[in-house]
């Protein structure tokens, strides 16, 4: 299992690359600027991964929204491909906040945000540990009660991390 400090390093990375893609260079290509906010983004990066992965929940939640919302923008609703739920800010996304946009999730997405197959949410979904939505695929309120079930609760995974990293 991943240490808090790799969980929380390789998320503030993520941030960073993300940051600087979408946004910094294509207005640093705009304006005809140099790199002047590159420094204030990696320290901000480390504050948002600061918040996402911290006890506060209501911090964590706006956090992750707010970060969805500028990094992903489109006309059309949040959908990112399964791949997307294995990176550091999705699986952190999927603990906090379940999916943003949505309160339902295919079978496919259930088990990316899981990391699980889609037989695998199929089973759950059968022995009743997932909740099907009425509109058909699986509620992402279930699916985020199980991450939390399964590391106990949303920051519980990466205090455990650490606390198993410092035993001899």
């Amino acid at each position: 299992m991943a240490s808090r400090s790799e969980v929380h390093e390789a998320l503030a990375a993520q941030l960073v690359q993300l940051v600087v893609s979408r946004l910094l260079d294509p207005l640093e290509i705009l304006l005809e600027a140099g790199n002047e906010l590159r420094e204030e983004v990696v320290a901000r990066a480390t504050d948002w991964a600061d918040q996402l992965l911290g006890p506060d929940d209501e911090l964590a939640v706006h956090a992750a929204i707010r970060l969805v919302s500028v990094l992903y923008t489109s006309d059309g609703p949040f959908d990112p491909p399964a791949e997307w739920w294995r990176t550091p800010l999705g699986r952190v996304v999927a603990r906090r906040v379940g999916h943003p946009a949505a309160d339902a999730v295919s079978y496919s997405v259930a088990g990316a945000m899981l990391g699980i197959t889609r037989q695998g949410v199929h089973d759950l979904i059968r022995r009743h540990k997932l909740d099907r939505h009425p509109n058909g695929g699986v509620t992402t309120a279930s699916v985020r009660a199980r991450l939390d079930r399964a590391t106990g609760g949303p920051t519980q995974q990466v205090h455990n991390a650490t606390s198993t990293k410092d035993k001899p």
